[in-house]
């Protein structure tokens, strides 16, 4: 099973901001990624980075949690946050771009 490897505050973000029910669905989820399956509603986010999904998940609210899963060390989860619009902010795809450069600048290193 791969290890889960969360950057800057995405668990935090997914503890403090996700209902009980979305929280419960973004473990199985993160199960289903770490037994090398894919999540049961997710989509590309190459604008993101290379290899970055979305995981949707739709309980009360939407809810996103963006990762990356191609490295063999861990699962990197990116980012999750509580989608408010239909079109992800563009501050969301920011941080998450951000977050996915800085595991590739430590991947150089």
């Amino acid at each position: 099973m791969k290890s889960i490897a969360w950057v800057g505050s995405a668990k935090k973000d997914l503890q403090q901001n996700f209902s009980s029910e979305a929280r419960k669905e973004a473990g199985y989820q993160i199960y289903r990624i770490q037994m090398g399956l894919d999540p049961k509603d997710w989509k590309p986010m190459p604008g993101v980075g290379l290899g970055v999904r979305e995981i949707r998940i739709h309980v009360e609210n939407e809810y996103r949690i963006l990762y990356v899963a191609g490295f063999e060390e861990a699962l990197f989860i990116l980012h999750a946050f509580v989608k408010k619009t239909q079109k992800t902010s563009r501050r969301d795809i920011e941080l998450a771009k951000e977050r996915f450069g800085l595991i590739m600048k430590e991947k150089q290193s």
